[in-house]
């Protein structure tokens, strides 16, 4: 009988505890193993190249490089690779740009945990996976009436990213600190997110990221 194949994986999270409880558990999933973790996105991308992965499972907000930027370089790096996005933002429309990125499949960190190994076996397998609290979401907003979005999916993705935060309630200066980026770049993509999409205050920054299902 031919042994199965094993799926390699890596793991790129900036959180130590994460990524070791994550490696216990593909390891006792049965047909996975972990070629190694990585603490940043440089890391990710060397690692990737030395292993050679099947899959990398990827914090899309770790420090050191950025989401888009990691994603970008692993898929130069190595068309072939699957990645596989997780992260805690439940946002459907964050969802869809990583997707449009190049991500094979994003999980949310609140699903259990059986749902991240079926989600690896079914990017490895070249299906795009969506988690299902997402996927819940969009069949939610399917039967919604349908809302304004003109604007949205011209936003670059840190033009993006900084929608998100502010929509949170942090200030400029708050989001370009957690963005890595200088309050004068904030300030330059915050001024293009609302000509892009006519907003003209932070209040309606705000209420246009909750209307939109951005903030989470």
């Amino acid at each position: 009988m031919t042994e199965r194949k094993q799926i390699r994986v890596i793991l790129a999270d900036d959180h130590a505890m994460v990524r070791e409880a994550l490696s216990r558990i593909l390891a006792d999933s049965g047909g996975i193993t972990v070629e190694g973790q990585a603490s940043d996105g440089h890391e990710a991308v060397r690692l990737a190249a030395r292993t050679r992965p099947d899959v990398v499972v990827l914090d899309y907000t770790m420090p050191a490089l950025d989401g888009p930027t990691t994603l970008d370089a692993l898929l130069r790096q190595n068309p072939e690779v699957k990645i596989l996005i997780l992260t805690v933002h439940e946002s459907i429309h964050y969802a869809m740009k990583v997707l449009e990125a190049g991500a094979h499949g994003y999980v949310v960190k609140s699903a259990a945990v059986q749902e991240l190994v079926d989600a690896i076996k079914a990017v490895h397998a070249g299906e795009i996976y969506i988690s299902h609290k997402i996927s819940q979401k969009v069949l939610q907003r399917l039967r919604q009436p349908k809302r304004d979005r003109a604007g949205l999916d011209s936003l670059s993705p840190r033009e993006f990213d900084l929608l998100r935060v502010l929509g949170a309630g942090m200030s400029l200066t708050q989001a370009a600190e957690h963005l890595k980026v200088g309050t004068s770049t904030a300030s330059t993509y915050r001024a293009r997110l609302m000509e892009k999409l006519r907003l003209n205050t932070t209040a309606e920054i705000i209420r246009f990221a909750l209307e939109n299902d951005i903030v989470g």
